[in-house]
Order: structure tokens, then C-alpha cells, then sequence
């Protein structure tokens, strides 16, 4: 069950920079658990993202001005700082510079995040990741410093307008143009091995793993047989899962 720290994969992989240039980020960033990472902002998101990353045993400090979000969650993350995200001789003394990555949390307050990545371009942050909550939004923070950014908002709007949309139950974008859904195996698949169906060639789609009803996900193979009920991921270009849950819901 998701904790009310917990944070999407597919968010979480673009601040750690294991995604492969994806969602407009300008460079590759991989992440070990040796590194270390700079937070700034402890409200929803940045606390999030503070609290995945020690579950991943990866160091991390998170800061905010608000002392009460520091008292709340200084039980879950053991490094944290009541100070200004965006005073740039502050965080140049918390040592921001040595930090691999650092990660601006504040969206809603368009100000203060710009701010933020100005403070944190100016202390010396090696790689700034930023949270944005419009295209124009990220623009200036691309202008002021910021490497890489997130749209954990607009991906969210767009991800439950595909669920609600249609037949399916969930959705992972995960490239530019390649994508995984989660959906009821459609009357078509049901009954006949996944070989039979002739996915690949109707519609450039997948199936890569199934949930039968009451059971748990594992892989598929060609002889495998979904029932009614069943759960099955696809996985394909985005026009082509489209298509696919398209048919599935006839």
C-alpha cells in the first residue's frame, strides 16, 4: 500500500536521472546509491521525494523554510535544515556544491521556485533538477539554471484523462513514444494462447505480463492463455496502445 510518502516510479526516475533522456530532460544522469542528493522544498512533492530516496538508502538533506514541514517529517528523513531555499550564501554554506544532484520541490510558489534555481545556479549546484507546473514555468527555470525538469501535475492530468477515457486501468509513459497499459484482457485475447492473437503483427503491441483474476503478475510466454478477468499489461508505441485499447473497449 502506497504510504503517504510514497512517490510514482516514473516521477521518481526522472529526478534520479535513470530515465534515458526522457520527458524534454537535456542529459542522462545516473544516480548510485553512493551519491547524494539536495532537496529543496518539503511539501508534497519534495517531501516525496526526500523520504523514496532514503527508502533506497541513498543520502539525502532536505531544507524548507516552514519550520512546521521540517518537524513533520524529521522522523523520516534524519537530514534536515529550517533555512531559505533561496538565499544563495545559505545554501552555499549547507554545501549544495558537493551535493550530485540537487532537487527544487516548490511548484505552486512560481516565485520562490524560481528563486530557488537562480540561489542554487549561483552556489555552485553541479546538476539542479526542478519541479515545473506549466511549459512556461520550466522555461524560465531552464533560463535561470535548471537542467532537467518535471511536470508531475501535467503527467498525473494526463495519465488519469487515458484511465477515465476508456478501458484503461493504468498507464506508464515511458519514452517519448513508447508506453504501458494496464487493461482487462479484451474478449479477443480470452481463450487463446497470447501466440494465436498475432499482437505484434495487428497492432505492434505486446502483452508482457498477466494477472489472472485473485492471482499475482508474472510473465507471459507464447502458450500463455488469458481467462475473463484477467489483468494484462501492453506495452507498444503510443498510437498503437491506443489502438489497442481503442478495440478493446468494443
Amino acid at each position: 500500500m502506497a504510504t503517504e510518502h510514497s512517490l510514482e516510479p516514473t516521477t521518481l526516475e526522472k529526478i534520479l536521472g535513470f530515465a534515458n533522456r526522457r520527458f524534454g530532460a537535456r542529459e542522462e544522469i545516473p544516480i548510485t546509491p553512493t551519491d547524494t542528493v539536495f532537496v529543496a522544498g518539503l511539501g508534497r512533492f519534495g517531501s516525496a521525494v526526500c523520504a523514496t530516496l532514503v527508502d533506497l538508502g541513498i543520502e539525502v538533506m532536505g531544507i524548507d523554510l516552514d519550520e512546521r514541514l521540517v518537524d513533520k517529517w524529521v522522523d523520516v528523513i534524519p537530514h534536515l535544515r529550517v533555512a531559505d531555499a533561496t538565499d544563495a550564501a545559505t545554501l552555499k554554506q549547507l554545501g549544495v556544491q558537493q551535493f550530485d544532484v540537487c532537487v527544487v520541490g516548490i511548484g505552486t510558489a512560481i516565485e520562490a521556485s524560481v528563486l530557488t534555481v537562480a540561489a542554487l545556479s549561483d552556489a555552485g549546484a553541479p546538476v539542479i533538477w526542478a519541479k515545473a507546473m506549466t511549459p512556461e514555468h520550466g522555461r524560465i527555470l531552464e533560463r535561470v539554471g535548471a537542467h532537467n525538469l518535471v511536470y508531475p501535475e501535467i503527467e498525473m492530468g494526463e495519465r488519469v484523462a487515458r484511465i477515465v477515457s476508456g478501458s484503461v486501468i493504468d498507464f506508464f509513459e515511458l519514452d517519448d513514444d513508447f508506453v504501458m497499459a494496464e487493461i482487462e484482457a479484451p474478449a479477443f485475447l480470452v481463450g487463446q494462447a497470447l501466440a494465436e492473437a498475432h499482437l505484434r503483427e495487428r497492432y505492434n503491441v505486446s502483452v508482457v505480463c498477466i494477472k489472472p483474476r485473485g492471482g499475482t503478475y508474472t510473465y507471459v510466454t507464447p502458450h500463455t492463455v488469458p481467462r475473463r478477468g484477467s489483468l494484462v499489461v501492453v506495452a507498444g508505441p503510443t498510437a498503437a496502445v491506443q489502438k489497442f485499447t481503442d478495440d478493446a473497449k468494443r
